[in-house]
């Protein structure tokens, strides 16, 4: 999908303000994708206001230096009047001076502006109807009011012209900001006071440009004063040249690519923060090897507790199976929380060493580590009841049942054969003798039909498998049950966690791809006139890495 700039800036605080609610950015790292300095000098003007030929607005160019290098006097001089204040009160500048034609308003002033410090002075000479001068504040001063100011006036300027004198152009304060600073604009230099400079003061001030990266930086000799030789109507001529459509385009030009470059630069700072693909596929084997030797502790842990439960279970094992007594004591206390909570914090620890963010896992973790209790309740209750409801191993179970079916129907047989044979007797033996059968006949009968109901019973009053033991068999498989559950849900999570993962790396890969693409696609569009580039330093690449 092709971006604008305007729109891949909106897509990209979107969704770093959706990583950092899922956890995959920290605060400061959403912070450097959804705040950007855009302002840009063409953001003081709208169309109407520009009061210059085809809509074109005014060149900015403000005079930029340390106290006392004679800032505010080379403006008074340009205007032939005292419009900054000069002296030798240090700092001497506290204000932002703007100087310029009477037609152009200016009336979009970031809301952020101390528009009490602002001093507005006009002129009618239609010869410098496309510029706008501004003195700044001396930004070496150690009022921070002053360096916050000339901070906020940055970003609207398009030519600074960098003002140091014979005794202050090594200061150590001006050279950080025009380093910071410097990309962002058109440069010219004024070496002034230069009635009291020499040679090798400029050779050393032209080397040092060298090193920030000015190739043949534009320098002038200038003087406070309107006498003697100097280069001021130089510098004058050259800003009238730069104030042309072309030349404020081109400047506007590279601004924007800039800003695009600074985009890139932040989206590939942030790249790396969310994993990378090789440590994501290690984080499962981590969970499983961390909770195996977690499931194994807890087993020990568990053994006389079981006990407990098994026995407890065994004395209520009617009651439990109707749920009409209370529930048996939980396995899962405090110790096996303790131990549940060691493991996710050993798991996270290893994590965020495999330099994955911690955050989304912990978010979901605290889930599991109150829901791994429950588990383990639910699976050991469900399990003591199956136990007692059918106590033993299926090889006892059908013995007894195969024995009850032998206790009720073998006395049936017993007496079915005893009145067989009395029936048969009665008929086959004469009527004169009443003792058909005899005695021994009925004792004998009564024996076998005993028999044949007390073996089975007492059978089944032996071999009934114990109810405590299948209890404790129980819980052992409802722990073991609870321990797979349990592991299951971190998987899920895990897995839930690489899917989300997946998401959130597409959806920044695309943005990577726009801004490339941006980038690279303005780079051939931004070729800035030779003398033009002068003015600027060209240790900035304009082409992605």
């Amino acid at each position: 999908m092709a971006y604008d700039y305007s729109d891949l800036v909106k897509n990209t605080q979107l969704w770093a303000e959706q990583a950092l609610t899922l956890g995959w950015l920290k605060a400061d790292e959403a912070q450097a994708l959804t705040q950007f300095d855009n302002a840009a000098p063409e953001q003081l003007f709208s169309s109407k206001d520009r009061g210059v030929t085809n809509e074109v607005r005014p060149l900015i160019v403000a005079f930029m230096g340390g106290t006392g290098v004679g800032k505010s006097t080379l403006l008074n001089r340009l205007a032939g009047r005292d419009i900054a204040k000069a002296g030798v009160v240090r700092p001497t500048s506290r204000e932002v001076t703007l100087y310029h034609h009477e037609s152009i308003s200016i009336q979009h002033f970031p809301a952020q502006f101390p528009l009490a410090k602002i001093n507005i002075a006009q002129h009618d000479n239609a010869q410098r109807k496309g510029i706008v001068w501004i003195d700044m504040p001396d930004f070496d001063s150690t009022e921070k009011s002053n360096q916050a100011l000339v901070l906020q006036w940055l970003p609207h300027i398009d030519v600074l012209i960098y003002v140091v004198s014979p005794e202050r152009y090594k200061d150590e304060k001006a050279w950080r900001l025009l380093l910071a600073e410097g990309a962002k604009h058109a440069w010219l230099f004024a070496l002034n006071q230069w009635d009291r400079g020499q040679l090798g003061q400029f050779i050393d001030f032209t080397q040092q440009l060298n090193k920030v990266g000015f190739v043949d930086p534009v320098i002038y000799k200038t003087a406070c004063i309107n006498e003697g030789q100097d280069e001021f109507s130089l510098l004058e001529e050259t800003i009238n040249a730069l104030a042309t459509g072309h030349v404020v385009q081109e400047l506007e030009l590279r601004g924007m690519q800039l800003r695009k470059l600074e985009l890139l630069n932040k989206l590939q700072g942030i790249e790396s923060a969310l994993g990378s693909d090789m440590a994501f596929k290690q984080i499962t084997g981590v969970w499983q090897n961390k909770w195996q030797q977690t499931t194994q502790q807890l087993q020990k842990g568990f053994e006389w507790p079981m006990q407990y439960v098994a026995q407890y279970a065994a004395e209520h094992a009617t009651d439990l199976v109707l749920k009409t007594a209370n529930q048996p004591p939980a396995l899962w206390d405090d110790w096996a929380q303790a131990r549940f909570n060691d493991v996710t914090d050993e798991f996270l620890l290893e994590i965020d060493q495999l330099n994955v963010p911690v955050a989304p896992f912990k978010a979901l973790l605290n889930a599991l580590r109150e829901k791994a209790p429950k588990i383990m309740q639910a699976q050991t209750e469900l399990a003591i009841r199956l136990a007692l409801a059918n106590p033993g191993n299926a090889l006892q179970r059908y013995f007894l049942k195969v024995t009850r079916f032998c206790e009720v129907v073998l006395p049936l047989l017993a007496m079915a054969w005893v009145s067989y044979k009395v029936f048969l007797g009665y008929y086959s033996t004469p009527v004169a003798d009443n003792h058909y059968l005899g005695v021994d006949f009925a004792v004998h009968s009564i024996l076998m039909i005993a028999l044949t109901w007390l073996i089975p019973f007492f059978i089944l009053k032996k071999a009934q498998p114990s109810l405590k033991k299948s209890a404790f068999k129980g819980l052992k498989k409802g722990v073991s049950n609870a321990f797979i559950l349990i592991e299951q849900e971190a998987l899920l999570l895990v897995e839930s966690l690489a899917q989300q993962r997946e998401n959130q790396k597409s959806v920044f890969s695309k943005l990577m791809t726009a801004c490339t693409e941006l980038v690279n696609d303005n780079s051939r569009q931004t070729e800035v006139d030779t003398p033009l580039q002068r003015m600027l330093i060209n240790n900035i690449d304009t082409h992605t890495p």
